[in-house]
């Protein structure tokens, strides 16, 4: 191995022939330890390619890769054939193996949020996009629980959950007209597979020797299910997650599957990794004392020997924007100091609705920022366009990629010409794309019409033929120029905004050449790697020298020296619907998550006062503050007059004055 390993690090690498859980505390090397592993299991004889590492975003997937190829560096075997994959991708990889036994075409389609919206919309009969999105995400819940429609409906105690359940009793079936299927499926169709198909079951419970899951206590009951059907009866696994960091019961996780695990595998062996090698002691002194208020599962407790570090400073302050304004003046104050860089900050926050006041106070002062969880690349319109065309290329029974790619740009097919084209469709019960080469469209629909309509088809279907042998960025290339993509730009938008959108559509294409040279992928393949993307977290980027900006569920796993937790006050976090549920234990971990970004410094802040929706609300600090480690904080701000926003303004501007005096007299 090309680094060393604590003992607890080295015992958890060495587990081999046993199933094992690993409670990997923040900053404790887990991913170091996940690597390592692999290269230990190749090195003991065990086939690469018989190894399968299971992440939960695409950037960790890319990051274990690169760490085993570091770990295996020098060694005589080669880790590199090993599967390092999310739980979504490896449920792809399972679908397209077994299409014929699913029942469906290997080149089935996707379908993101945003192409299922007016999908539910219909099933609830709503035009409310409020309520359609609230249906949408109960069937994904729903899904994700393994809860089948009968069951929803049964304990359904509203109309909108009835309505939503009602709905998802026929969603499947829609999905399956168009050959497609939605983010759960990937995992929730294996599993129905491997139920009703012994040989299918079979055949992927013995093909992988060992598997290890990162970010373990992240799984919901459908992934756990699935990772039993992998591990099949010789239970060798390696689990590793952290029930202090269980932060997303919201979206399904459920902490039941650390409990079920060692119920499940009786022999399962626990290694505790308790050496953080990020945080400073005071930090870690704090998070230990903050997190021992929540009911645990195993004990443990983080440690550094990265010295004290910096006390925690507890900031009171007037209102929102007074705490942004102090916030900046801080930043650019211990900048200044440090002669550092503004991509060593991070500002966090609960709410995305957080970050208004903070942005405009870091323009004012000429801060650069970048926000986590904004707009994605493949959000925007033009990609979107683009990616509609790769779908029907790969699908032609996806209706809704047909509609928006013969749409755009224009093709002089309105809107009635659509509607006798979805008549047909659905009397012969053929795709739209189908219902093009129908006698029965032919008798209703307009000749111009029809003749661009069988134009279009005869575009993909050219594409299609070609997309399995030749290069996907010659073709691409090839199908924004057949499609007139940069006229309809330039005669759609001002010249700015269209010589915008065409070079986001040119690096578009750039990147997917790039990745079908290096993964040694088609078209075809690449247009479900893109959906897989998309939905986990869009492409990779450069870091810029910028602060950061992030909600505390979007920082996990990321670290910064200095990090501010602002609106830690009641009400915000613990969130008040948490309080009126009288749980706050994952409130409490989301506290944790964010102390424990911090290497360096840690600043917290609250305001006295919070404006919301135009009046101002009396706010309190969070309960959490008094569960940290009072010896280890220091308080600023305490209750003043009500001029003391502009007072706080002016002691920061003040103390940056004064620092730049003192450098300019050196």
């Amino acid at each position: 191995m090309s680094f060393p390993l604590n003992p607890a690090q080295r015992e958890a690498v060495r587990t081999i022939d046993a199933p094992l859980l690993v409670l990997a505390g923040a900053g404790s090397g887990k991913t170091r330890v996940i690597a390592a592993k692999i290269a230990h299991l190749a090195a003991s004889g065990i086939d690469p390619g018989e190894i399968a590492a299971i992440t939960f975003t695409n950037k960790a997937a890319r990051e274990m890769r690169e760490r085993v190829t570091a770990a295996a560096k020098g060694g005589a075997a080669d880790a590199g054939e090993a599967t390092i994959s999310t739980f979504h991708a490896l449920g792809l990889a399972i679908m397209r193996r077994e299409a014929k036994a699913l029942g469906i075409k290997p080149g089935f389609s996707i379908l993101d949020p945003s192409d299922l919206e007016p999908i539910v919309a219909e099933l609830v009969a709503t035009a409310d996009r409020g309520r359609a999105r609230a249906a949408q995400w109960r069937i994904s819940q729903w899904k994700n629980a393994l809860v089948p429609p009968s069951r929803a409906l049964a304990e359904a105690t509203d109309d909108d959950a009835r309505a939503a359940a009602r709905a998802y009793a026929r969603y499947a079936d829609t999905l399956a007209a168009y050959q497609a299927v939605d983010f759960d499926d990937l995992i929730i169709r294996p599993l129905a597979l491997f139920e009703r198909d012994a040989e299918a079951a079979a055949r992927w419970s013995t093909r992988f020797a060992h598997v290890l899951v990162d970010e373990y206590q992240d799984t919901n009951p459908a992934q756990y299910a699935l990772f039993r059907h992998l591990v099949g009866t010789r239970a060798r696994f390696t689990a590793v997650g952290d029930d202090d960091q269980a932060i997303y019961g919201w979206r399904g996780a459920t902490l039941d599957n650390l409990a079920r695990l060692t119920d499940d595998y009786p022999a399962t062996r626990v290694v505790k990794l308790e050496q953080n090698y990020r945080s400073s002691v005071r930090i870690l002194r704090s998070a230990n004392a903050l997190i021992a208020h929540n009911r645990k599962l195993h004990e443990k407790r983080l440690w550094s020997d990265l010295g004290n570090g910096d006390t925690i400073r507890v900031t009171s302050c007037a209102d929102d924007e007074a705490e942004a304004e102090t916030v900046a003046a801080a930043i650019s104050a211990r900048r200044f100091e440090e002669r550092g860089r503004y991509g060593d900050f991070a500002v966090l926050y609960r709410g995305n609705h957080q970050s208004r006041a903070m942005e405009a106070a870091l323009r004012a002062a000429s801060i650069p920022y970048v926000v986590s969880g904004g707009q994605s690349y493949f959000d925007r319109a033009e990609i979107r366009d683009i990616v509609a065309y790769l779908r029907l290329v790969a699908n032609d029974d996806d209706d809704p990629a047909f509609v928006r790619a013969v749409t755009t740009p224009k093709r002089g097919i309105g809107e009635a010409t659509l509607a006798k084209l979805g008549d047909v469709a659905r009397q012969a019960k053929a795709s739209l794309f189908a219902a093009v080469f129908e006698p029965a469209f032919a008798a209703v629909a307009q000749a111009r019409a029809r003749e661009e309509l069988e134009r279009f088809c005869a575009l993909v279907n050219g594409i299609r033929h070609r997309a399995v042998k030749e290069p996907a960025g010659r073709l691409l290339t090839e199908l924004v120029r057949g499609i007139g993509y940069d006229d309809y730009l330039v005669a759609t938008f001002e010249r700015e905004d269209a010589k915008a959108r065409a070079k986001s559509v040119q690096d578009f294409v750039d990147w997917l050449a790039r990745k079908g040279e290096s993964d040694g992928k088609s078209l075809l393949e690449l247009t479900q790697m893109i959906a897989l993307v998309t939905l986990l977290e869009g492409r990779d980027g450069e870091a810029a020298d910028a602060v950061h900006l992030s909600t505390l569920h979007a920082a996990k796993g990321l670290e910064f020296p200095h990090v501010t937790m602002i609106g830690v006050e009641e009400g915000i976090l613990p969130h008040r619907e948490a309080i009126d549920k009288g749980d706050v234990d994952e409130e409490r971990r989301l506290m944790y998550v964010g102390v424990t970004r911090a290497q360096r410094t840690l600043h917290v802040t609250f305001c006295r006062v919070r404006k919301r929706a135009g009046a101002r609300i009396d706010a309190a600090p969070s309960r959490f503050l008094a569960e940290l480690s009072q010896e280890d904080l220091r308080y600023s701000g305490a209750p003043l007059p009500a001029d003391e926003a502009a007072r706080e303004k002016a002691q920061g501007i003040e103390r940056l004055r004064a620092l730049k005096a003192l450098v300019a007299r050196r």
